[in-house]
């Protein structure tokens, strides 16, 4: 079992208000393609192309899935839009399977005598403050001692937040002035967790984007730097990214798998916004496991995504 427990009716029940925007603006779109027509024809399919892509899941992804449809259809002379729905179903789920995004809570931590360190990056603004706090929650609930480093030292303001989340939830935190290097940051969060026999690092990094080559660099260092304490951290690289902003987060996902080596997404903001589509196409475009979902404001609200409940909930009108 992972160490968010099993999937209780509870987290499905959120899950499914958590998509009610997004589910009602895509069946919405989605009855006014099929209106009128009894069969799946080109013109079904053309107003499909148009639903999903309008759904922000994205060009590539949509056409792909139109593809998909089109061999069954060729396959079937005739398929009923009473059948169009499920088929889009299936693809959705099938498309989330090949890009590894799992339906087990499979984030046990590895049995090591060193933390696990897990190194957060994303814009400012997409909500990963919060993520940082709400999964220093879940994992210390899970009974792991965590400690969090406040790394990005370019705001004032980030270093605040994060220590407001580190008091609420009731775990250490290190920090250093505004303009102090994040690398020293990142190097004494890892030497005081591996000192005190922590189980958890979460280190926040600055979210700046408007020069690549700089958040390159500086990425860089700090995994360099905490390779000094413990060799070939951090053990994940989390991309936070905003789901509300549609478009926009594979923009931001593009810049930062382009800037260091992303090896999780996490999607924030998904019960204010229509867009929950983007799920799929980011998925799908960068072939990285979308690990956790942000479905609301309260500190349980940061769920593993499971790539079958979101797919149940997605279609669940």
């Amino acid at each position: 079992m992972g160490i968010f427990g099993s999937f209780t009716s509870k987290k499905k029940e959120s899950l499914d208000q958590g998509l009610t925007k997004t589910k009602e603006s895509f069946f919405g779109k989605l009855s006014r393609a099929v209106v009128g027509k009894s069969k799946v024809d080109d013109d079904v399919l053309d107003n499909l192309e148009e639903v999903l892509i309008t759904s922000d899941v994205g060009v590539d992804t949509t056409l792909k899935i139109i593809e998909r449809i089109q061999t069954r259809v060729a396959n079937d002379k005739y398929l009923g839009v009473s059948e169009l729905e499920s088929i889009l179903k299936g693809e959705i789920a099938l498309l989330l399977e090949e890009n590894n995004s799992n339906d087990v809570a499979n984030f046990d931590l590895p049995v090591s005598d060193d933390p696990y360190v897990i190194m957060v990056v994303g814009v400012n603004g997409v909500g990963k403050t919060t993520t940082i706090g709400k999964l220093a929650h879940q994992f210390k609930k899970a009974g792991k001692k965590v400690v969090i480093g406040a790394a990005d030292t370019f705001r004032a303001a980030a270093i605040e937040q994060l220590e407001v989340w580190a008091q609420r939830v009731d775990v250490p935190i290190v920090k250093q002035s505004m303009g102090s290097d994040p690398a020293s940051v990142a190097f004494d969060t890892v030497a005081s967790a591996k000192a005190s026999g922590a189980d958890v690092v979460i280190i926040d990094t600055a979210g700046r984007l408007h020069n690549k080559i700089n958040l390159m660099n500086e990425l860089t260092k700090i995994k360099r730097v905490m390779q000094k304490v413990i060799p070939n951290v951090p053990n994940e690289v989390l991309l936070v990214l905003d789901g509300s902003t549609g478009q926009n987060a594979f923009e931001q996902a593009k810049q930062f798998t382009l800037a260091t080596e992303v090896t999780a997404l996490a999607l924030t903001k998904l019960d204010g916004t229509a867009k929950g589509g983007v799920v799929i196409g980011i998925s799908d475009q960068f072939k990285i496991p979308v690990k956790y979902i942000g479905i609301g404001e309260k500190i349980e609200d940061l769920q593993i995504f499971r790539r079958k409940e979101f797919v149940d909930s997605f279609f669940n009108k």
